[in-house]
C-alpha cells in the first residue's frame, strides 16, 4: 500500500506540473511544485527500507525523490521555452503511468485537463484544474477515482507552483 500511495503522489505532481505547462504566458525556469494530499500523511509510517524502494521507483519516472513532509510533497520542476509556450500538457505520464490526457483546455488563467489511466498498477479517472495567478505563481486540484495496485482510489491532492529562477541549475526537464 505505501508503494501505491507514492505511485498516486506522483500521478498528482505529473498532472499538476502538466496542467500548468497548458497556460502559453507561464514563465519558463525553474517552478517549485508543491502537491498537498491526505494520503502523503502516510509516508512517515513507511519503513526505511521501503522508502529506498519507493526512491528507486521515483527515478524510474525521472525524478528525484520529492520533500515530503506534512502531508505535501515538494519538488523543484524545470520547464523549457517549448514546454511553456505548448497548448498541450507534456506526455511523460501517458507512457509511464499508463494516463492519457485529454480535453485539455486553458482560458484567460484558468487550465483544465481530464486524464485516464489504463495502465497494470493504475486504472481509472481523474482531472486537474486551476488557476494562474500570474506568470509565475498558480494554483489547483486534481482528482482521481478508480484503482491503484488494486486498491480503491477517490483522492484529491491541492497544487501549487511558484516561479524560482530562469535558470535551471542542475534540474533537468520532464521528458515529453
Amino acid at each position: 500500500m505505501h508503494k501505491s500511495l507514492f505511485v498516486f503522489s506522483l500521478v498528482s505532481l505529473f498532472f499538476g506540473t502538466a496542467a500548468q505547462s497548458a497556460e502559453t504566458t507561464m514563465r519558463p525556469g525553474l517552478w517549485e511544485v508543491t502537491t498537498s494530499s491526505d494520503l502523503l500523511w502516510f509516508v512517515p509510517q513507511i519503513p526505511p527500507e521501503q522508502m529506498e524502494g519507493l526512491k528507486d521507483l521515483a527515478k524510474e519516472y525521472g525524478l528525484d525523490m520529492p520533500k515530503i513532509e506534512n502531508g505535501s510533497a515538494t519538488s523543484s520542476t524545470c520547464i523549457t521555452q517549448a514546454m511553456a509556450s505548448q497548448k498541450n500538457p507534456p506526455g511523460l505520464y501517458q507512457s509511464e503511468m499508463g494516463c492519457t490526457a485529454k480535453n485539455a483546455t486553458h482560458a484567460g488563467n484558468r487550465y483544465r485537463v481530464d486524464f485516464e489511466c489504463t495502465g497494470a498498477q493504475l486504472k481509472g479517472s481523474g482531472s486537474a484544474e486551476g488557476t494562474f495567478v500570474s506568470t509565475e505563481k498558480f494554483t489547483g486540484q486534481t482528482r482521481f477515482n478508480g484503482f491503484l495496485q488494486g486498491n480503491p482510489v477517490n483522492e484529491k491532492a491541492d497544487i501549487s507552483g511558484r516561479w524560482l529562477s530562469s535558470s535551471c541549475g542542475d534540474v533537468k526537464p520532464l521528458q515529453q
